[in-house]
């Protein structure tokens, strides 16, 4: 399950360049959110027959002093042979210039661990080094790309400019951390809250705020098949304080969505100290 990526896009600027100076990063709110889980539809061949879970996100950190975030996706599969639980938790941290980028995840099947992935990302004049201390040690040369956190701050500007449609990449860490994804975004017109929605009761005195509907696919950019088919698509609603919410998780045989259901805002960090 690939879900991470939509907060650890999770969580954005361009690679190409360097990321903005900090007073130039959007006020991204420290919080918590929990999402229920259910499944949305699945085909024939996917074998499913129902998915419960929950997911918990948490973000802290601020533009001066980086980024951590704390990650947990728990789900129940159940199909025609057997009932599978999956337990995914992650911990990342990007500094605050999108230079380097550490994470941590650990993947547990029906309460056993199934796979550990420990690493380090740094971004390089010509590309991305990664260093993997587990599960085995190696090193890799990816093509240059940005993190979870300046894709967010990336996708926030480009809603407030009002651009709909942009494409750029993303290295996460994911899976086995040994790829960059590209991503194709479509960014709907800002929109008013709706005092019936489902989440306005979990979105307490944010359920005013207006959002952003937004549709994420995301490509291997390691495919040389030349399909153009996304391996996943994410739609969410975006708030301009980078909490999502609505989640639909398109994985191609099967999609869950995620409601929020529990939202817990932090004190924010102090501004940043001027630059002298």
């Amino acid at each position: 399950m690939r879900a991470t990526r939509l907060f650890l896009a999770a969580a954005c600027l361009s690679a190409a360049f360097p990321m903005a100076p900090a007073l130039a990063v959007p006020a991204l709110q420290a919080h918590r959110a929990v999402y229920d889980l259910t499944l949305n539809k699945a085909s024939d061949r996917s074998g499913i027959t129902g998915i419960t879970g929950r997911m918990v996100y948490e973000f802290n950190g601020s533009a001066c002093e980086g980024y951590t975030v704390k990650f947990r996706f728990v789900t129940q599969i159940v199909t025609s042979d057997n009932t599978r639980l999956t337990d995914q938790q992650t911990t990342t941290f990007e500094d605050a210039e999108g230079k380097t980028f550490s994470f941590v995840t650990k993947s547990f099947v029906d309460q056993n661990l199934d796979k550990e992935v420990k690493g380090v990302a740094t971004r390089e004049a010509k590309g991305l080094k990664v260093d993997i201390d587990k599960p085995e040690k190696s090193s890799l040369e990816l093509a240059a790309t940005q993190f979870p956190t300046q894709h967010l701050v990336e996708l926030i500007g480009k809603a407030e400019k009002g651009e709909n449609f942009y494409q750029t990449n993303l290295f996460d860490g994911s899976e086995d951390a040994n790829k960059v994804m590209s991503t194709t975004v479509i960014v709907g017109k800002k929109t008013e809250s709706d005092k019936t929605d489902p989440e306005a009761p979990a979105l307490a005195k944010l359920a005013s705020d207006k959002y952003w509907p937004v549709d994420i696919a995301y490509f291997d950019d390691t495919d040389k098949s030349g399909e153009e088919v996304p391996e996943y698509r994410i739609s969410f609603k975006l708030h301009e304080n980078g909490i999502t919410r609505d989640l639909v998780m398109d994985y191609g045989d099967f999609s869950m969505t995620g409601k929020l259901v529990n939202l817990s805002l932090f004190d924010q960090t102090k501004p940043c100290p001027a630059s002298k």
